[in-house]
């Protein structure tokens, strides 16, 4: 209830603002992005068509920019800084953590991330330039570079009066970090313990071992696995040698989860999880295009099929009008299968040691389920048509599809995981092509023994 309320109160200020924009009403909207937060304009501008986003961007508080631009999608986010002065950007991004200023100028083109890295202090652009040497879909690209260390032959009382005289923590802090004298990783001290215990203590003597520190070349989808199992709210980064180089907090896993299920999502469309919902048209059609080229030449393969069965066709139109519901049963029984695995090999429950034991599992389902439909279609073709050989015919083809779509459901993506290809973009494409060829080939093969 309470997330249908927020999408009506959203969508009611979409069209508030649109109406303003229409009618010329510049004051009104700008009194209104005053009144929202940075994540609401980030919304609106994201569902704003192109002409009215660039009004909305001059017209929002130059001082709100950062943490908008954090907040938007890739494209549009690009689309907006694109526009912006080194110098302007440059501003945008003071205060925003390591990371987030990383996510604004990591798609930039060189020249213009490094003008915007040279109007920063000297500081900001070592921490800023060391989160841009990370792949984007990294711990090291997920990680923020603030983070609060200490030592562990220290007291507690120490490190309180240090902390007083910091003044500050970074945002989203639950833990200390306990580091050597070479910057290794030894312990971590969360603020509760801190807080609770005797002030002459040493910390090393109440601090906790940290065995489960990030290693920062491993994937964001296994940092937020990680996450996930342990319900931690942040986590230390280190490299090879277990030096600390940054930590990761919940709200980017949040990030990292959601994004995931935006990739799948689309990527089964074939397209850019990314994309701007009012990119331009030629930009759209372009990467729509290549998808619709791939789709294209599998129906051709699909399609040969029927050719090869020309004759057959001419010769019995019953086959022709029951000839797409081999291949269309199969095509949904085997997506059930790629949808299940492909979630499976994203949450780490399919490896070496199950993969025989799961295709076993959805062979044995593709049986199971190829019998009852096999009986079920059979009996009413027999009913419809009055022919029990046609009826036995398609009965045949339906069983084995759903036995070659369970097996193919199983095994493709996990091909296709091994080739680094995503099986979210590419698996539903290629189950689909291979249950019509198998489905076409057997029911018009059988067809043709049997009854031409």
């Amino acid at each position: 209830m309470a997330e249908q309320i927020e999408f009506d109160q959203a969508h009611q200020t979409l069209q508030e603002v649109g109406d303003a924009l229409d009618n010329g009403r510049f004051v009104f909207v700008r009194r209104q992005l005053q009144s929202m937060e940075p994540e609401d304009i980030a919304h609106l501008l994201e569902a704003s068509p192109r002409k009215s986003r660039e009004v909305l961007w001059q017209l929002t508080d130059p001082e709100d920019y950062g943490e908008i631009l954090d907040e938007l999608s890739e494209d549009v986010k690009d689309s907006l800084v694109s526009k912006m002065a080194p110098d302007r950007l440059a501003q945008a991004t003071e205060g925003l953590e390591t990371d987030d200023v990383a996510y604004v100028l990591r798609s930039l083109p060189n020249n213009l991330s490094q003008q915007v890295l040279g109007q920063m202090d000297s500081a900001d652009r070592l921490r800023v330039e060391k989160a841009l040497s990370y792949p984007e879909d990294t711990a090291g690209g997920l990680m923020n570079t603030d983070v609060t260390t200490i030592r562990g032959d220290v007291d507690i009382d120490v490190v309180l009066r240090y902390m007083r005289m910091k003044g500050e923590l970074p945002e989203a802090t639950d833990t200390l970090y306990v580091i050597d004298d070479d910057n290794r990783l030894i312990g971590h001290l969360s603020l509760t313990t801190l807080l609770t215990t005797q002030t002459d203590i040493s910390v090393i003597d109440v601090m906790e071992d940290t065995d489960e520190a990030i290693l920062v070349s491993i994937s964001d989808t296994d940092v937020a696995s990680l996450f996930e199992r342990r319900n931690w709210i942040s986590a230390p980064v280190v490299d090879e040698n277990q030096h600390l180089v940054g930590r990761i907090t919940i709200d980017d896993v949040v990030d990292v989860i959601r994004e995931d299920a935006e990739h799948s999502m689309m990527s089964m469309a074939g397209m850019d999880d990314d994309e701007d919902t009012f990119a331009p048209v030629v930009k759209s059609a372009r990467r729509r295009s290549i998808w619709l080229g791939a789709n294209v030449l599998a129906a051709l393969a699909a399609a040969s099929v029927s050719n090869i069965f020309e004759a057959t066709l001419e010769q019995m139109a019953a086959i022709a009008v029951l000839m797409t519901i081999v291949p269309s049963m199969g095509g949904v029984a085997g997506n059930q299968t790629v949808a299940l695995v492909i979630r499976g090999l994203a949450l780490g429950h399919i490896g070496d040691s199950n993969r025989k034991e799961l295709l076993f599992k959805e062979a044995a389902i593709g049986l199971l389920n190829g019998i009852l439909w096999a009986l079920i279609i059979g009996a009413i073709v027999v009913v419809w048509k009055g022919d029990w050989l046609l009826g036995s015919i398609i009965s045949g083809a339906m069983l084995a599809n759903l036995v070659v779509a369970g097996i193919a459901g199983v095994t493709i993506p996990i091909i296709l995981k091994k080739m680094n290809i995503d099986p979210a973009l590419a698996g539903g494409m290629a189950l689909t092509t291979i249950t019509d060829v198998v489905g076409l080939s057997v029911f018009l093969g059988l067809a043709t023994l049997f009854l031409i």
